[in-house]
Parts: C-alpha cells; structure tokens; sequence
C-alpha cells in the first residue's frame, strides 16, 4: 500500500513532504483518521504546517516524530468534553459582552489540554519541522509562527475572534489563522514543500436544526465562513505542486461544541481514507467549498 510514497519526483530530485492541517474546532478528530490511514500507507511528512486545530494536532504529530502512536491521539480526542476546551463562565462572559474583554471563553482549559500533551515547549524543539499560522487581528494578515513557546503560538491560532482571547507574540494581537489561511498550502509551498497532503476537516454540512446557544452559533459562523479560500488555493498551487487533498467526511451532522462523536469521526475517517488512497478516483463530497443538503 506504498504507492502513495512521493519520496523522488518524475525529474530524479528529492521531494519534500508536507502535512497541511487545516482548522476545522471539534472536528479536528478526522485529521486522526486520516493520518492513520497515510501513515498506514508509508505517507511520511518532512514538515507540518498547521492553523487552528491543525495546529493542536500538528504540534502533538511533530513533537512525538514520524514513529508517533496515533492511538494516543485518538485517546485524547475521545476523552475531550465540552467543558474542557469551552468552558463558560458567566463572569467571564459578561465581562467579554460589555466590552472589558476580547473573548467569551477563558483559554485556560485549552492551554490545560496543550500542556499535559506537547511533548515540546518551543516550536523549534520539534522533531519533524512544525509551523503554525495565525492571524494578525491589527493588520488583517496570516502571520506563520516557527519558533517560540508552542502553547502560546498554537493557543494563538486557534483562538477564534470573540470566543478565545487574543494571543500576544512579539508585539503582534494574534487570533485564529482559520480567518485568513484556514488551509495554508501557501505556506507549506513558501517553506519549500513540492508534495503537499491537504488534511481538512470539513465542516457540519448537514445539521438537523440550527446551532443552540451563542457559542455553538458563532463556532458554526466561522467554520462556514473559512471555507472559502480552500478552492482558490487548490487551484493556485496545484500546477506548482503535488497537492493531494484528502477527503472530508460528508454529511457531516456534529454540533460544534459536540466533542461526543470523536470516535465515529476518526474511525470514517480513516475509513474514507484508505478508500481513496487505493482509488483516489472514489467518488467523494467536494471539500473545497460550501455546499448544502436537503434533509
């Protein structure tokens, strides 16, 4: 099953490898699948280049190495609750509504979670190259991250506007990369990548009624509005590249805060996967853009 090994390309020069890991909240557990079932398939990466929940699994990918037991990923996304990335306090809420804070949600339970899994502390100490990509809320820009404190870089790129507070890193208000490079294939090929595996995660394609609660509306919101640029890239690069995207599960019908399906998300995922990776004409779901479904 190695035949998706792109180790020398068609001219005899070396090629490098890139995992992209897009961001994508509590669906980020696919990406666990999906890594199961490359690296099943001997697809190793030389660097990782990681935004939001990319960057969470990506940075707990490049710390362990390309040797990494992927079933103690799994392990933690299936032991994630709500309360532990999201946990809400009313004074903090309150606090955040009337303007005396940028956020809604502490950080606290999420730098918890980096902290007892990182293997590294700075983002330089990883095994395989790692990079995360954040935005500047100042100057509206994607900002990639290479060196410095893992936690604060990666709790910086997934610090989504108005729910986590913002990060500050040498001078910069970082948030979310998902706002403006939610799949940073531009960076990888910047980095030097000549191969590159896209590993999205979707979005909730096919919710049976509208997000309940504030929370669960806004993380909806911004996973909908983040999809958009995956298209644009695709077709940028993909002469330049060999870009491989992997597939996204599809429908897709988890909450936003529903950290209850992980299991069933990474077993698909791995599922689809493998499919692919043995018939990369399988028909799938498009997961380069929005689209709907009729329930």
């Amino acid at each position: 099953m190695a035949i998706w090994q792109d180790a020398v390309g068609g001219d005899g020069a070396e090629m490098t490898t890139a995992f992209v890991l897009s961001g994508g909240g509590n669906l980020g557990a696919v990406q666990v699948g999906m890594l199961r079932s490359l690296f099943a398939a001997y697809v190793r990466p030389d660097l990782i280049v990681g935004t939001s929940v990319g960057a969470i699994n990506g940075g707990w990918l490049a710390g362990r190495g390309a040797g990494a037991d992927l079933d103690q990923l799994a392990a933690v996304w299936r032991n994630l609750h709500r309360s532990d990335v999201f946990p809400v306090n009313f004074v903090g809420g309150l606090r955040g509504f009337v303007g005396r804070a940028d956020h809604l949600v502490s950080a606290a339970g999420l730098r918890r979670i980096l902290k007892r899994e990182l293997t590294i502390e700075r983002l330089e100490d990883a095994r395989i190259p790692f990079h995360v990509v954040a935005t500047d809320i100042t100057s509206g820009r994607d900002h990639l991250l290479s060196r410095g404190d893992a936690v604060d870089a990666i709790c910086a790129s997934a610090a989504i506007p108005g729910v986590f507070p913002s990060v500050s890193i040498d001078g910069r208000h970082l948030v979310d990369g998902g706002v403006v490079n939610n799949c940073p294939i531009s960076h990888a090929v910047s980095l030097g990548a000549t191969n590159i595996w896209v590993l999205p995660c979707g979005y909730a394609c096919s919710l049976e009624a509208a997000p309940r609660g504030a929370l669960a509306s806004a993380l909806q919101a911004v996973s909908l509005l983040i999809q958009q640029r995956l298209r644009h890239d695709a077709e940028r690069y993909a002469t330049q590249t060999r870009l491989h995207i992997v597939p996204t599960l599809c429908p897709v019908r988890v909450a936003p805060t529903d950290f209850s399906q992980a299991d069933r998300l990474i077993e698909e995922a791995a599922e689809l996967t493998a499919a692919w990776l043995l018939d990369p004409s399988l028909p799938t779901a498009d997961p380069l853009g929005p689209h709907a479904h009729h329930h």
